[in-house]
């Protein structure tokens, strides 16, 4: 008996630093998916301790707030089981049976196996609980009856489903996961309907959020905008490109979780956006002055008035300062609601990597009349975006009143 203790506790003290290195490889694998899902940029405020939650996240239903995911056992996720956490997270259920608003990207995630959910539970478990409790959520009638969404579940929740990886390439399905499921792009790219649910026959094809349009990533649609493998791989770890630079929503998903990611699994995002047989990035010519249309000349001066100080004369930018315009792909966007509301709205300073920044950019909502913007706009999009300079002052008013905080 006393042999077969020994050889029990010999057993187990060699099985011991197995078992811690197995958690603690779950726990870093978990640390990489949780960025990998961007869970910080929900579920962080600015400035606030990360995963704590108090983020609002502007919906047409409301404001809704990014919840603590620190293990708090009061405020945070610290009693949920990893059964309990799977279940928020693929299907929209808090610990308490409750339905979590589809803020929640769960219409993408619930394609998450279970093991990728485990390490994510497993990291955040390891992280600095936070003792404060986010804002409640509180939605105007009837968005505020929570029980509504078993409605909207059953309809919508499991309606995303990945298209077939047959014959594609071992990155390619790689890519697929990341951007689909992980990543959940198709949640802000594309354009959902009354309900809220995406319309997922236009899957990827651009949608609109908060005033702006998250662009089309179908892969036709980025080579029509000048992307190639290469420039867009460099685009989720950098955050710039010679195609311009991350902004407004994207910015967060660059500095919390792209730029995290290993150049293997960007390489196979890319690889799924454009195809294992990516269509021709397209060339782009500018067009000379004389065949500008006739507001696109007048928008020459509204360039060099308040453009040309940072952007240059010739639109070919200054590093460190202001991006290029030529060939940027917010100027060969069919739609120009994004270059208007840069322009009116202006981007923060922005830190990408290394050393690398990029000065603040004023808005000139104040400073440009209706007329001017037209001129402008069209001065850009028909010089160095490919674009007919054929936008009218009403186009320009449609698209200001559409803003959230229009003031026109």
């Amino acid at each position: 008996m006393k042999h077969l203790f020994l050889r029990l506790s010999l057993a187990l003290g060699l099985a011991a630093p197995l078992l811690s290195a197995h958690a603690d490889g779950q726990v870093e694998r978990g640390a990489y998916l949780a960025r990998a899902a961007d869970c910080m940029a929900c579920h962080t405020k600015p400035g606030g301790a990360p995963y704590a939650g108090g983020l609002p996240i502007v919906s047409p239903f409301g404001t809704i707030y990014g919840t603590n995911i620190t293990p708090s056992k009061e405020h945070g996720i610290g009693l949920y089981s990893d059964e309990e956490f799977f279940a928020a997270l693929t299907q929209g259920k808090r610990r308490d049976g409750a339905n979590l608003y589809p803020a929640m990207p769960y219409t993408s995630y619930h394609l998450m196996p279970r093991q990728d959910s485990d390490a994510i539970h497993a990291y955040l478990k390891t992280i600095e609980p936070v003792e404060r409790d986010a804002p409640q959520t509180s939605l105007s009638f009837p968005f505020n009856i929570r029980l509504g969404l078993i409605g909207w579940n059953m309809i919508y929740a499991e309606d995303l489903q990945l298209q077939s990886a047959e014959g594609k390439s071992a990155p390619w399905k790689r890519g697929q996961y990341m951007v689909d499921v992980l990543g959940h792009c198709g949640e802000c790219h594309t354009p959902r309907g009354e309900t809220g649910a995406m319309e997922l026959d236009k899957r990827m094809a651009g949608g609109v959020l908060n005033g702006y349009l998250a662009p089309s990533l179908l892969s036709d649609d980025l080579a029509a905008r000048g992307w190639n493998h290469q420039d867009l791989a460099s685009f989720l770890k950098h955050g710039m490109s010679a195609q311009g630079t991350m902004f407004n929503e994207m910015y967060p998903v660059f500095h919390n979780s792209t730029q995290h990611l290993t150049d293997a699994d960007l390489a196979a995002m890319a690889t799924f956006l454009l195809g294992d047989q990516p269509p021709e990035a397209k060339a782009l010519d500018e067009v000379a002055f004389d065949k500008l249309s006739p507001s696109a000349q007048k928008g020459r001066q509204q360039y060099l008035n308040v453009c040309a100080g940072c952007h240059a004369a010739q639109g070919e930018g200054k590093p460190h300062i202001a991006v290029a315009m030529r060939g940027n792909t917010t100027l060969r966007l069919d739609d120009p609601r994004n270059l208007l509301r840069v322009i009116e709205d202006g981007i923060a300073e922005q830190q990408f990597t290394g050393f690398e920044r990029m000065q603040p950019m004023p808005g000139f909502a104040d400073k440009l009349s209706d007329q001017q913007l037209t001129d402008l706009l069209n001065y850009l999009r028909q010089s160095w975006g490919g674009k007919p300079g054929d936008l009218a002052v009403s186009d320009i008013q449609a698209l200001q009143a559409q803003a959230p905080s229009a003031e026109h």
